[in-house]
This record gives C-alpha cells, sequence and structure tokens, in this order.
C-alpha cells in the first residue's frame, strides 16, 4: 500500500541527536524522512504531498517506551497487544517493549515469534519483546537468552522479581556479554522488600503500612555493578528510584562500567504523599519515594546521569486495585500520559525540553540498537506532533487503555498529542478542539 507523502511546515523541531529546538519542516515519504529543514516553509512540494501546518506545534521522534505490560498471553482483560499498541499511539509512544512476565513467560523463542507475529498482524506501533533471564522468571535456571535474541527480543528481564542468587546472576551477565545481550535488573533486596507496599518514613508509619528500605535499592545495585566490572557486561538499571543508589550509579558511570538507567515518570511525578488517604493508583514497585529522592532523580535526569525515562505501564483491572492497600496490586498504566507528564518537568523550567525528549526517543532507540529516534534524512518516520501547551484533566474512564489504573486521574496537565505517525503511516489523529 503507498502512502501518501505528508510535509509537516510552521513547526517547532526538537532533534534529539543534534539536540536543535527550534523552528523547522520535514517531510516524510516512504516511510523514512526525505527532508528536514531548519526554515517553517519547504519549497518546490510536488502536487502529491499531503501539506500540515504544524501552526507551532512540537514534532519530533515519536516517544519510545521500553517497560511495558501487557496482559498477552494468559491475561487479556488487563490488556491486549491491541488495546497496548492503541494506548501507545494515542501518547505519541511509537515502539514499546513489552516484559515477559504473562502466561506462559517469554522465556523461548516460540512465544517471542508469537508477540512479533500479533504485532505485525495489528499495524500500528513497533512492538519488541522483552526475553527472560530466567527460566519462568524464577530466578533459578537462565532462559534460552540466546536463541530468543536471535528471534528477536531486544533484552532480557526478570521484571519485577529480582535475581537474588548471584552465582546466577554472574553466570547471566557473562553469557549476555558474550552474546552481546542487554540486561534489565531492578534493584531490590528481597528480604528488605518482602510484604513492603511503601517507602519506609514516617508517612508510611503513620499509615501503618509495610515498608522498605531506600537502603533494599542500593544493596543489590552495588551487587549488580560489582558483577558487571567482572563480566563486562551491558546492564540496564531498571528504574531506580532514590538519591543514595543514584550516587553508586554516577560511581560506576565515572569508572567507565557499560551500564545505563532507567526510572519511571511515576517517580519524577509523585512523592510518598501523593498514596494520600491510601490511594491504591499509586501504588507502585519500587514504592513512591520522598520529595528529596524525587528532586534528586529529576537532576539526574536533567544532567544525564539517569539515561532513559520509561511508562512503567502495568495494567490492573478495578478488582486488583480495589482492595485494601497492603493487598492491592502495585502499577499504574501509562502509556498514554508519559508525555504530557514528561511536559511538567519542561513547564516547570526542572529539564530541558530537548533533554527530556532525548530520554524518551533517542537513548531508549541506542540501547536496544533501534534506527529511530532522529529527525535525520533516511531516519525512520516515527513521529509525534503535539500542543505542549494544550491544558488536560486526566479521567481514566477515557484512556483507551482497558485497564484504569491511572495514578494521573484527575490530575491537571499539559500536553495533547496531535497525530502520531509510524514508518511514515498515521497511526492516530487527536478529536479537532
Amino acid at each position: 500500500m503507498t502512502v501518501q507523502p505528508i510535509a509537516f511546515i510552521n513547526a517547532r523541531l526538537v532533534d534529539p541527536e543534534t539536540g536543535y529546538d527550534g523552528p523547522g519542516a520535514l517531510i516524510v515519504t516512504e516511510g523514512v524522512i526525505a527532508e528536514a529543514s531548519r526554515e517553517p516553509r519547504l519549497t518546490a512540494l510536488s502536487d502529491d504531498v499531503k501539506i500540515i501546518d504544524a501552526a507551532g506545534a512540537l514534532l519530533c521522534p515519536g516517544l519510545i517506551d521500553l517497560r511495558v505490560k501487557t496482559g498477552e498471553p494468559g491475561s487479556e482483560p488487563k490488556e491486549t497487544l491491541k488495546s497496548a499498541a492503541r494506548a501507545a499511539a494515542a501518547g505519541g509512544v511509537t515502539s514499546i517493549v513489552v516484559q515477559p512476565d504473562t502466561d506462559p513467560v517469554i522465556d523461548d523463542p516460540a512465544v517471542v515469534d508469537f508477540i512479533l507475529r500479533r504485532a505485525r498482524d495489528i499495524e500500528l506501533v513497533h512492538v519488541y519483546p522483552a526475553g527472560a533471564a530466567t527460566k519462568g522468571c524464577r530466578g533459578e535456571g537462565m532462559a534460552e537468552i540466546g536463541l530468543m535474541h536471535e528471534a528477536g527480543c531486544v533484552y532480557v528481564t526478570d521484571v519485577d522479581r529480582p535475581i537474588v542468587d548471584s552465582r546466577v546472576m554472574r553466570r547471566l551477565l557473562a553469557y549476555a556479554n558474550a552474546l552481546g545481550v542487554l540486561v534489565a535488573h531492578r534493584p531490590a533486596d528481597p528480604w528488605l522488600t518482602r510484604g513492603a507496599s511503601a517507602t519506609e518514613g514516617e508517612f508510611a508509619g503513620r499509615l501503618g503500612l509495610a515498608s522498605e528500605p531506600v537502603a533494599a535499592e542500593t544493596i543489590m545495585l552495588e551487587r549488580d555493578l560489582a558483577l558487571v566490572e567482572l563480566t563486562g557486561a551491558r546492564l540496564l538499571v531498571d528504574q531506580i528510584s532514590a538519591a543514595a543508589p543514584l550516587e553508586s550509579l554516577s560511581r560506576a558511570k565515572a569508572r567507565g562500567l557499560p551500564v545505563l538507567a532507567t526510572a519511571s515518570i511515576n517517580h519524577l511525578t509523585f512523592n510518598e504523599l501523593d498514596i494520600g488517604d491510601y490511594r491504591t493508583f499509586c501504588k507502585l514497585v519500587p514504592p513512591l519515594r520522598c520529595e528529596d529522592d524525587r528532586l534528586a532523580l529529576i537532576e539526574a535526569v536533567a544532567s544525564g546521569l539517569v539515561d532513559i525515562i520509561v511508562s512503567a505501564h502495568a495494567p490492573a483491572p478495578a478488582e486488583d486495585k480495589r482492595l485494601p492497600f497492603d493487598e492491592a496490586t502495585p502499577g499504574a498504566i501509562g502509556l498514554e500520559t508519559l508525555l504530557p507528564a514528561l511536559l511538567t518537568l519542561h513547564h516547570e523550567g526542572r529539564v530541558p525540553l530537548a533533554r527530556l525528549i532525548h530520554a524518551a526517543t533517542l537513548a531508549p532507540a541506542k540501547a536496544i540498537g533501534l534506527a529511530a529516534g532522529r529527525l535525520a534524512v533516511g531516519a525512520p518516520a516515527d513521529l509525534l506532533l503535539a500542543d505542549i501547551n494544550a491544558p488536560r484533566l486526566i479521567d481514566a474512564e477515557t484512556l483507551i487503555s482497558k485497564s484504569k489504573n491511572s495514578a494521573f486521574d484527575g490530575r491537571r496537565l499539559q500536553g495533547r498529542v496531535l497525530m502520531t505517525l509510524v514508518d511514515g503511516r498515521v497511526v492516530y489523529e487527536g478529536p479537532a478542539q
């Protein structure tokens, strides 16, 4: 099917590769960027080109979300690949990496192939599977990471289950290093986090909630960094959430270790007080930290110490959330609110817009070897057009995701997606205002 060429004029271009943030225009044809100009208009356009006047709206690469949970296969009422892809498109997210803790677990090449075939059938956004690091995500024997990598998984992880056995973790990292496979691991000492639903401190104590200290994250991260130094493997620190582990990360990067780190938009936006009167939509893993930790995390994004921002999209149906706080399933959906939540950090003057876009596009693209995330000639035409100043009142019931557990429900944000393109195809167009 031939896709009509599109020219965007009078746009605010943000190119994370060059750092350019200014007026520009861009032509998309045959699935790639054919021309990118720092002038607001283009000359000598042919009659078959569809011209879109952006009127100053943001035009940048589509967001790339490295941490998205779905319910497919096994728990489709939570979220299907199709509903997640539709939510992503509406949020300006053009590539998602789905997590392997499904039923069955994505721990062999056949399930990787299933995910990729389903994504091709859906034909919306790019869907990439992450493979399980260990069989069944149980932290014991290694999964077939080499075969899964050949089949198309972009990294391996046990998602929310830390690999406690250091010998297993060392073997995994050594094997992954030999194969060139990225390993993602969420650092958490399981003995310090067992049964916890909040971060340790005065607020959790007043609410009577079982809590975990930040040290649980720091302890496991220090072990992981020591094993990276031993094996030379590439490690993606999954959802770093506090100031103390940031210090460990900084020392590791200063020593030249091949370590990247993600932070969730939730931990950049909320703090422990947002739990309020036992608000289960804000029960997350890791738990929301204190305000000083949140501000330290924002500074780490601004400086580049934290490389990548993720939505940590984790759908849960109402029956799993409408429970006492300690019993409620952790997690929140985030694909459709990722962009306006990111823009909050820009509007507050905390992080430059180009840096935020870099952390949600080019940095994750480089981490998993994608050609996307750039506004260069020949780059994939995965694009996001957005009005970054449009006010929004988030109503979870109107979100596309099958589950409605949004931590941003009822929050006022700024930023609305006008159009999302994947390989030059318009996969989402916002309603006329």
